[in-house]
């Protein structure tokens, strides 16, 4: 176990079977916070908590499909009844990203994007965020993309949802920060994950027009979202924190 600045807190980290998601609950729980392990897929999900509870961390897995605001109200509520009455961190993880022209979209795919990378989000967000406003004291991190930042072809549709997330991690901020709420964003870029393997040379070259050159690892993602999170990023508020080697900044 690393240092335990999060001792005490319960943090829900939605998508957090795989990928960035994984990465950032067993960072969380290193730092010592009790971490929910929200996913659609339970054995993924065990074996994410079993990895933090052999290295001496406490976790338990919730089991969310996340798709509308039925189901973010009940994943809401079932991970303030297993966090015992509070959750303290919330991590926007879960989404979808289908590529593709514009014209080839279908309307399912459209409203699938939305209902689960913006109005999930939004739905968790006003659920749990009160309660901490109430508490006086709660952090909000909200996983983005660079293609939030910029144009890429075939990437109408999941970059104009990350856009919606980025001003609603501004607007929460202004909305709850007063109460000691803190809410930011990170937007990655090209991250070697399951849900990224099949990209393929399309992730490498995506990646190596950026300073760094390379496809990030989930746990330099993770790192971000941790620090967001915890007490080293106290006077951050409504930021969006670029994660991607440096992409946006050339």
């Amino acid at each position: 176990m690393g240092s335990a600045d999060l001792a005490g807190r319960v943090a829900l980290v939605t998508g957090a079977t795989s990928g960035i998601g994984a990465a950032t609950a067993e960072l969380l729980a290193e730092r010592g916070a009790h971490v929910l392990v929200a996913g659609r897929d339970a054995a993924r999900g065990e074996t994410v908590v079993s990895r933090i509870r052999e290295r001496g961390g406490t976790a338990d897995f919730v089991a969310a499909e996340l798709a509308d605001a039925g189901s973010a109200r009940r994943l809401a509520q079932k991970a303030t009844e297993l966090g015992g009455g509070r959750v303290d961190i919330l991590v926007n993880n879960a989404g979808i990203f289908p590529f593709g022209p514009t014209a080839q979209t279908s309307p399912a795919d459209v409203d699938a994007v939305y209902d689960v990378n913006v109005k999930v989000p939004f739905h968790l967000v006003a659920r749990l965020a009160p309660a901490m406003a109430e508490r006086g004291s709660g952090a909000i991190v909200n996983v983005s993309s660079m293609v939030a930042e910029f144009a890429v072809e075939g990437m109408a549709l999941y970059g104009s949802s990350k856009a919606a997330l980025n001003l609603l991690t501004r607007a929460w901020a202004a909305e709850f920060g007063p109460y000691g709420v803190r809410v930011n964003a990170v937007e990655p870029g090209p991250t070697r994950t399951g849900g990224t393997a099949g990209m393929g040379e399309e992730l490498d070259a995506l990646a190596a027009r950026a300073p760094a050159g390379r496809p990030a690892e989930a746990r330099e993602i993770a790192e971000a979202i941790a620090y967001l999170a915890g007490d080293a990023a106290s006077f951050v508020q409504g930021a969006v924190l670029p994660v991607d080697g440096g992409r946006t900044a050339v």
